[in-house]
């Protein structure tokens, strides 16, 4: 379960001040798949930060019942002289895996072959992205944070992203953000639509896309 109370975030941006969220307070279930709907620049990617907790609210509080991942892909907490094993052996410590299992697990997904014995700083930006993703499927979560992933590599690779989401989201639930109504249909069972600060919640997804695709027509009149 994940509690939003009384959440307002506003930041500057190029001297403008932007709001993403005002006074939001709503609930969103245990093990629920959730599509994070919005336009550009609405605010999703600050609000799966705020989830996750590496982003205050400027007001407001937001509460897990259980364990929250980081923003599933995410790679900029990893020390650039470890190299990927290394990398992947101290999260697992830090959250308290199997250190060998996550080490197996992400070197078989994240197909880097010797260079995820190599220090991170020379890997390209789409390795980065195997090794985080990796990593972050690798963790057990009750939910997972899912902003934009299954792009990475090539096509093998996204269609083991994908399966490997939806097996994960079979067990746990998941917070997706994604401008792919295909993904988000095959992924998320509900949604919650992001618009001028406001965060509505749906318990069907359709109702969510119906509310989104309407918000983005209104927008071009």
């Amino acid at each position: 379960m994940i509690r939003f109370e009384n959440v307002s975030k506003t930041y500057v941006l190029s001297g403008q001040r932007k709001t993403v969220a005002r006074n939001i307070s709503l609930t969103i279930p245990d093990g629920a798949c959730v599509g994070l709907l919005g336009r550009n620049g609405a605010g999703k990617s600050t609000m799966m930060k705020m989830i996750a907790g590496t982003l205050a609210p400027t007001t407001g509080h937001i509460h897990h019942s259980g364990s929250v991942s980081w923003p599933v892909g995410f790679a900029g907490s990893f020390h650039p002289e470890l190299s990927g094993a290394q990398n992947t052996r101290f999260i697992a410590r830090i959250y308290g895996c199997d250190t060998e299992e996550l080490i197996d697990f992400v070197s078989d997904f994240a197909e880097l072959g010797g260079h995820f014995h190599l220090p991170f700083r020379t890997y390209s930006s789409g390795m980065r992205s195997r090794l985080a993703f990796g990593v972050s499927m690798g963790v057990r979560f009750d939910t997972y944070l899912i902003d934009e992933v299954t792009s990475v590599g090539d096509a093998v690779f996204q269609s083991r992203s994908r399966d490997l989401l939806l097996e994960r989201t079979r067990r746990s639930g998941a917070i997706v953000v994604s401008h792919a109504m295909g993904m988000i249909r095959q992924l998320c069972t509900s949604g919650a639509v992001l618009e001028d600060g406001t965060l509505t919640y749906f318990k069907n997804i359709e109702d969510a896309i119906a509310a989104h695709e309407d918000n983005l027509a209104r927008k071009k009149q």
